[in-house]
């Protein structure tokens, strides 16, 4: 009996021993935080020393802590594939995620980086922009607490400001959303900071629409188009939250514990003409941010379109004051992660590499022999200081070691690299799901790009349409007209169709819960069918589904309709689509 008392002590001993190995394996583990902006341009970080107007220091100061990447790269040109790729750490085109209405299918179906961390014991966090289906599901990809916001409306959320729990829901906004994302952060920070864990901060900044409060343009005084003053208030206020944040880390002692990293989601859309359009009468249009001295911008695989900011740093680890030539991607931070983590995974789980022989000078060769993209008809190679550049059936080769600007087209001059670089990229492309060099066809836009940036050719670009001094928008409520022309006279909308299709208005940006009620008081003078169309959180696009139809009388007396959306998620988009002729509306009510 005593031998087997002794025998059960001993594993008792040893099982807990285990334990507490394990747990300060845990706690020993680095933190991981990943700042991620939004249509940021390359040039407008202080440390890069590009443009003078910029105000970064808080990240000027992180690059010089750790590594300024001079050839740092998204995975496309483009938000959601972008996104899709770094969440996973393996290029998008292998699940199917293209572009921005690609199906989530494939995506849903991955494993991403915040998954593999929290079964590794990490505490997981999503702040601000997520664009990666329903917010509300954040949760279902690896993070434990969620806090989406990304605009001054209501959002998705599990924590507070003060990152306390709360049950998953739409939750108003307290502060500006970029605000909000760093102070949850911090809170976070506060909250874990004896474990280890992993912040995805993906702030909705400086893409449109261009939202900064009076405190940060007022840092931009003078003469500048006042997009520009938008774009560098808004890059500021990212400036002071990771600012918030490495103070944070500071004051707990975890700034030498700690990888943080932050890169652009893609360039910045310069819409060629740079055009300082009224900020609500254009918002698709230029977010105020420049790719100088890079060449094309946002839907292009240029370089002006691919390489963002990005900054590495990990005080204690990583030698401070680098800056680093060779070309790394935004798919090498799930692989840092997981090998920082000791997450086992499969050959061919991602296909980044660990960055960290390489930012530490144990490695002084490059982390990768080649790049790839592929992003609708556009795909590229970047070997060493070569780069094929295809867009449908053109192509261009650049020596980027001294043609960074992509101005010289050397693949007439060299036949041999084109020929053996397109070799290597038709293999790649072809492992892609679906495979090709090329998904359909350059449409106009992207052609115009090309032309203008590539071939330096001169065209013709139309201005967007902007209000006139009356700010019809705002009196119409943020109704916009399609098919026809929407005007306000005494507090009532007219609709007055100037073409053979039957008209429509449109608000986008809503937040309405469900099921939702829109109350319409019309008159029109032709009659005919009519319908309600819905958009929620998470479509691309209008479906047939979600449609209600309705009859309008020909009729000079007031009709009323009241229609309930069936809708299952937050509706964002609603469309009403009216008969021709002339339609008179009273304000539109919907609920709740």
């Amino acid at each position: 009996m005593k031998r087997i008392a002794v025998l059960l002590y001993c594993a008792w001993l040893c099982g807990d021993a285990t334990r507490v190995t394990a747990s300060q394996n845990i706690v020993a583990a680095p933190n991981i935080i990943v700042f991620y902006s939004d249509d940021h341009g390359h040039a407008d970080l202080g440390a890069y020393g590009a443009v003078t107007d910029v105000r970064t220091p808080n990240l000027d100061a992180l690059a010089r802590s750790g590594v300024l990447a001079t050839n740092g790269y998204s995975t496309a040109p483009q938000c959601v594939p972008s996104r899709g790729g770094l969440m996973v750490g393996k290029f998008q085109g292998r699940f199917n995620l293209d572009n921005n209405n690609s199906s989530l299918d494939g995506f849903n179906k991955e494993t991403t980086i915040a998954t593999r961390l929290q079964k590794a014991g990490y505490a997981t966090a999503q702040f601000g922009k997520w664009h990666l289906g329903p917010t509300t599901e954040i949760s279902r990809h690896g993070f434990k607490h969620v806090f989406s916001q990304n605009a001054q409306r209501a959002f998705s959320a599990n924590i507070t400001l003060d990152g306390k729990d709360i049950p998953m829901g739409e939750i108003p906004p307290t502060a500006y959303h970029i605000d909000g994302c760093s102070q949850a952060a911090a809170a976070v920070i506060e909250r874990y900071k004896d474990q280890p864990f992993f912040l995805y901060v993906a702030y909705r900044a400086p893409h449109t629409p261009l939202d900064a409060p009076k405190k940060y343009t007022d840092r931009f005084p003078g003469e500048m188009p006042e997009r520009r003053r938008q774009a560098l208030a808004m890059i500021a206020a990212m400036d002071d939250g990771v600012g918030l944040v490495t103070r944070t880390l500071k004051k707990h002692g975890l700034t030498d514990r700690t990888l943080v990293v932050f890169i652009g989601d893609n360039g910045a859309p310069l819409k060629i003409q740079k055009i300082d359009s009224p900020l609500q009468g254009d918002a698709g249009g230029w977010d105020g941010s420049v790719n100088t001295p890079l060449n094309g911008e946002k839907g292009m695989l240029a370089e002006g379109g691919m390489s963002t900011p990005f900054v590495v740093a990990w005080p204690g680890t990583i030698p401070g004051g680098q800056t680093y030539d060779y070309p790394i991607t935004s798919l090498d931070v799930a692989a840092t992660a997981v090998a920082l983590a000791n997450v086992p995974i499969k050959k061919g789980d991602l296909d980044g590499v660990n960055l960290l022989p390489h930012l530490k000078g144990e490695t002084k060769s490059p982390p990768h022999d080649s790049l790839y993209w592929r992003w609708m008809a556009q795909s590229t190679i970047r070997e060493s200081n070569w780069k094929l550049l295809r867009g449908g059936e053109r192509e261009y080769l650049y020596d980027l070691s001294v043609d960074r600007e992509e101005k010289n087209n050397l693949v007439s001059k060299h036949p041999d690299i084109a020929n053996r670089l397109r070799g290597k990229l038709k293999t790649w492309a072809d492992s892609l799901n679906p495979p090709g060099m090329a998904l359909g066809v350059m449409n106009q836009n992207w052609d115009n790009y090309f032309d203008y940036y590539l071939e330096g050719k001169k065209i013709a670009i139309p201005k967007p349409q902007t209000p006139n001094t009356n700010d019809a928008s705002k009196k119409t409520a943020g109704w916009l007209a399609r098919n026809g022309t929407l005007v306000s006279k005494d507090g009532i909308m007219v609709l007055s169709s100037d073409k053979a299709k039957a008209p429509f208005i449109a608000r986008s940006s809503l937040a309405l819960k469900v099921p939702a009620d829109i109350k319409l008081k019309i008159k029109n003078n032709a009659g005919g069918p009519a319908s309600i169309a819905w958009r929620v959180d998470g479509e691309k696009d209008f479906v047939s589904k979600n449609r209600i139809t309705f009859v309008v009388d020909a009729s000079d007396d007031w009709q009323t309709h009241e229609v309930r959306l069936p809708a299952t998620a937050k509706i964002i988009h609603i469309r009403i689509h009216l008969p021709g002729g002339i339609t008179q509306l009273e304000p539109i009510q919907m609920s709740p």
